[in-house]
């Protein structure tokens, strides 16, 4: 395993403090961009989701047929564009003119559009999290991702290994992470604790969990062990105001959330 990298949202590198003597906030991130207001997974959801203190936005990762990394949740244009097509099976020239269904309409983006619009300097505070899609092959979606990344130069204070974050669903893309990405930290998506629990004594992987399990029983024990680990925990997808008060009084790290400045109020 190569040397971890910096998690941004772990609450020793959050400056985002309580000054009533709460708990440290957790890093607001937001997820698919600011969802609740723009079509998901636009630059105009990130960008805004940006503008109104978002610390993080969350995104997902497709390849086109040509090695296109693009940003999008589902494998294929039904939901999001109305067409029926696999982004697998599409050159990035077909899907490049199409516009979402959701006003305002938007095109779907590729990684390298949201590289290059985080690589200002008055973004480079700025980090987000890849979920990495398991229906992409595993090692090309992380060779295209990695050549994605190396070719948008990062800012000499800020390398993209300190800004970008990995999610992995599956243990077999850790090593692959370590071989294209060395140095970039990782975060285990889930909703299985007992999967999670694998991860504990793997250095450079943090957990990303789904809200609900959390929650449930073993939840509290888990967070204890993580905490215990010095391992960061995110939580998924935090809507509701009375979740995300759970989240600020467990400590979670990070909230993932549709509504970014409904949780920075």
């Amino acid at each position: 395993m190569s040397s971890s990298g910096v998690f941004p949202f772990s609450r020793k590198h959050n400056t985002n403090k309580s000054e009533d003597g709460r708990p440290q906030m957790p890093q607001a991130i937001a997820h698919r961009g600011y969802k609740a207001k723009y079509p998901e997974n636009t630059m105009s959801a990130f960008s805004s989701a940006v503008e109104i203190g978002a610390h993080a936005v969350e995104t997902d990762v497709h390849i086109t047929k040509d090695g296109v990394v693009v940003l999008s949740h589902d494998n294929t244009l039904n939901r999001c564009f109305n067409r029926p097509e696999q982004i697998i099976d599409c050159d990035w020239s077909f899907i490049a003119p199409l516009l979402t269904t959701q006003e305002p309409k938007q095109h779907m983006p590729r990684l390298i559009d949201l590289l290059e619009y985080l690589a200002h300097p008055k973004r480079a505070d700025i980090w987000v999290l890849l979920d990495i899609k398991l229906d992409n092959n595993d090692e090309d979606i992380m060779r295209l991702i990695a050549s994605t990344i190396a070719s948008v130069p990062a800012l000499p204070s800020h390398p993209w290994s300190s800004r970008i974050v990995l999610g992995c669903w599956s243990a077999k893309y850790i090593p692959l992470a370590a071989k294209h990405l060395p140095g970039f930290p990782c975060t285990h998506i889930g909703f299985s604790i007992s999967y999670a629990r694998q991860f504990l004594p793997i250095p450079n992987v943090s957990f990303n969990m789904l809200l609900p399990i959390l929650m449930a029983p073993g939840g509290k024990k888990f967070l204890r062990d993580c905490k215990k680990a010095q391992k960061p925990v995110l939580a998924w997808t935090v809507n509701a105001t009375e979740k995300m008060e759970w989240c600020i009084t467990r400590e979670i790290d990070g909230v993932i959330t549709d509504d970014p400045k409904l949780f920075l109020e």
